[in-house]
């Protein structure tokens, strides 16, 4: 294992300051720290930002390894406006395709990983990042217009941009449900 990923490893088995716990990692923080933006400045994303981002993509988990996605970044704001309609220049939206069909595996899932990869860099780079479902529909109907690769699909949409400082976590965020709402534990 190279020494990257033994640090990650580590990094992430570091117990996070959830609950009273020991202090976290800057993964954790990061983690517990990012919500979903709405609110963006014009400030453009930079290309060695938008690399290490794509990279992390790349180095997401996929089931066998299969890597079934393809990332469509777009940078133009007419294209970005196809999308989503309150995009502002400087933003960047990466759309992230999936096989068509791979019996037996789950490429719809692998290329959420892939997506949460690149959010949480996204995160830890202090930009913003929003993932969004819904226009998936959209792009599938104009592939062509897209560049979604043949025997793909878009699966989500990725933007990503520099915060607007005046809106904060706190009150720009919907609120997180309780850990009592949503984890059991068998007995």
């Amino acid at each position: 294992m190279n020494i990257k990923l033994s640090l990650l490893a580590i990094a992430l088995l570091a117990v996070s300051d959830l609950h009273g716990q020991i202090s976290g990692s800057c993964v954790t923080d990061v983690l517990l720290s990012a919500y979903s933006e709405r609110s963006y400045t014009s400030v453009p994303v930079t290309d060695q930002q938008l690399d290490l981002i794509l990279n992390c993509g790349i180095k997401a988990p996929s089931a066998r390894n299969g890597q079934p996605w393809r990332f469509t970044v777009i940078k133009d704001e007419t294209s970005m406006k196809e999308i989503i309609n309150n995009v502002v220049p400087g933003n960047v939206l990466i759309v992230v395709s999936g096989t068509e069909s791979q019996g037996g595996t789950t490429p719809d899932f692998d290329c959420g990983l892939a997506t949460e990869s690149m959010f949480v860099a996204a995160h830890g780079l202090g930009l913003g990042a929003r993932i969004y479902g819904s226009p998936a529909a959209n792009i599938n109907s104009k592939k062509e217009f897209f560049q979604i690769p043949t025997g793909y699909k878009a699966v989500v949409v990725l933007r990503i941009g520099n915060l607007d400082k005046s809106v904060d976590g706190v009150s720009g965020a919907t609120p997180r449900k309780t850990a009592e709402e949503i984890i059991n534990f068998k007995k």
